[in-house]
């Protein structure tokens, strides 16, 4: 468990620097394509790449987010619920979500299957395949997170699914 522990931690910190990474290079190769343009020296492939620098960012912010209970939520009615109600509440949002990643998985791995001939029109022979491999990827990592969660819900005693009293 330690070593499982110590991975999603490096994969965490891997996913915060990507992102940033990616997001940094996004803007410098739109801005220097605006530039560029403006001068009579547009660059052809600027677009699809900060396309695929997007896909990625997107994906790996997501599940940073996840991971820091960042996303948006409203909980201005369960919030005036008792606690043990929250919780359930809680859990039933985690496996809709578990639904809708699996979903986002299987059909994911499907349109990279698809996508596998198709390249850039700006970057010839690079397949487009590496952008939607980021929709699986990106789905497994916040599926991992969210299991955790839900394990972490379960374990703190606050949802009894398994035990009698």
């Amino acid at each position: 468990m330690i070593k499982f522990k110590q991975a999603y931690e490096f994969i965490g910190h891997a996913e915060n620097f990507l992102s940033s990474f990616f997001f940094i290079v996004m803007v410098v190769i739109i801005f220097a394509a605006g530039f560029g343009r403006s001068i009579g020296y547009p660059i052809g492939w600027a677009m699809d790449t900060s396309t695929f620098l997007f896909a990625w960012a997107v994906f790996f912010s997501a599940d940073i987010a996840m991971r820091k209970n960042r996303h948006v939520r409203v909980e201005i009615l369960v919030n005036k619920l008792p606690k043990k109600i929250q919780s359930y509440i809680t859990l039933l949002n985690y496996v809709i979500i578990v639904v809708f990643l699996v979903f986002l998985i299987i059909y994911g791995i499907k349109l990279c299957f698809i996508t596998r001939f198709r390249a850039y029109q700006g970057i010839p022979g690079f397949s487009y395949t590496w952008v939607t491999l980021s929709i699986p990827v990106g789905c497994t990592s916040l599926l991992v997170t969210i299991l955790l969660k839900i394990w972490n819900l379960i374990k703190s005693e606050k949802i009894q699914i398994f035990k009698m009293k």
